[in-house]
């Protein structure tokens, strides 16, 4: 599935987590106030096991999931061999406390035309948790790459099978990407987005797809994996500046972080200057600034479970404000182009 044409220009939406503990007011936010593109809520501090990490690694022979979201893992027990054993008995499931968030979003989305979006973490940055608990990088990135495939193939399975009517845009979360070029990830460029790339092929029969990291990367890299739609935070996507140029030119989409998550919330004016700067910037840089308007997408700049809720909920009302007047930038590019 292509994401060209699934929403409009300057769409709203959200990366995932949320601070709330009440499945049901979480899915009924996201429906509101992001109605084109609502994001299925993840509730870490409802439950440890709706973690980025614990909702891919759940069910997974040697991992255990701490009370914080982090993983324990026995690399003896985890290996490929074991984790194909695991697939064969009908791993992976979506029934348990890890995914409370996501059942809540697709009851309530029940009938849905419209697109929604998912996201998972990816398999950089599940290798990178596995090997912080004694896995050699090698053998982690191999057990982490299969599983993310795996579990990827059966949520867009799930969300198929729930809302039938709706087309899928599903996000990789990749914050582990910020390791690239360390000696946590001594991986070359090209197999680094050949592993990223194999995760999107997971989600691309039936999704959309796109990666974010809300830190510094090589972002030459992870638009070779090929998604259709990079997530990154305004200041790292005007240090791209080449990169996002050829990025749109080969009509991909930018989803950009507009509303900090690690310091206070702001307001949108303030927001929405800062956007249109770092587009002036990068047209400066070489985009086309027709291009950085009608291929956009709005959200916070990464989840927001780390704020309390009134101030996560601003956030995202927030995004929705600026989002209808990046709509308006945006049919105001198009008919330059049609002048």
């Amino acid at each position: 599935m292509t994401f060209a044409g699934l929403v409009p220009s300057g769409t709203a939406t959200s990366i995932g987590s949320l601070p709330h503990t009440d499945v049901d007011a979480a899915a009924r936010l996201v429906l509101e106030l992001h109605p084109s593109l609502p994001a299925a809520p993840q509730l870490p501090l409802r439950s440890a096991a709706e973690g980025m990490l614990a909702q891919v690694a759940s069910g997974l022979p040697g991992v255990d999931v701490y009370a914080s979201g982090n993983l324990r893992v026995d690399a003896s027990r985890l290996t490929v061999d074991a984790l194909l054993g695991a697939i064969d008995d009908g791993w992976p499931t979506f029934d348990d406390d890890g995914w409370a968030g996501l059942r809540a979003f697709l009851a309530a989305a029940t009938g849905r035309t419209a697109p929604v979006k998912i996201q998972l973490a990816g398999p950089v940055t599940v290798a990178l948790a596995f090997a912080q608990s004694g896995m050699s990088i090698d053998d982690a990135l191999h057990v982490s790459t299969r599983a993310v495939h795996a579990r990827a193939g059966a949520l867009c399975r799930l969300v198929a099978e729930r809302l039938p009517g709706a087309p899928v845009v599903a996000f990789l979360d990749e914050p582990g990407l910020v390791a690239f070029g360390t000696e946590r990830l001594p991986v070359e460029a090209s197999a680094l987005a050949d592993i990223v790339s194999g995760a999107l092929a997971a989600l691309q029969p039936s999704a959309a797809t796109a990666v974010h990291c809300c830190g510094p990367t090589d972002w030459r890299v992870v638009t070779l994996a090929g998604p259709d739609i990079i997530s990154l935070p305004l200041p790292a996507a005007v240090a791209a500046g080449a990169t996002m140029a050829d990025f749109l030119d080969r009509g991909g989409w930018v989803a950009w972080g507009v509303v900090p998550t690690d310091g206070p919330v702001g307001e949108a004016e303030h927001h929405w200057r800062a956007l249109t700067s770092a587009w002036c910037d990068l047209t400066v840089s070489g985009c086309d600034p027709n291009r950085l308007r009608q291929q956009a997408l709005l959200t916070p700049e990464c989840g927001l479970c780390g704020h309390g809720r009134s101030q996560a909920e601003h956030s995202l009302a927030l995004v929705a404000r600026m989002s209808h007047r990046a709509e308006d930038q945006a049919l105001a590019a198009r008919l330059a182009i049609g002048a």
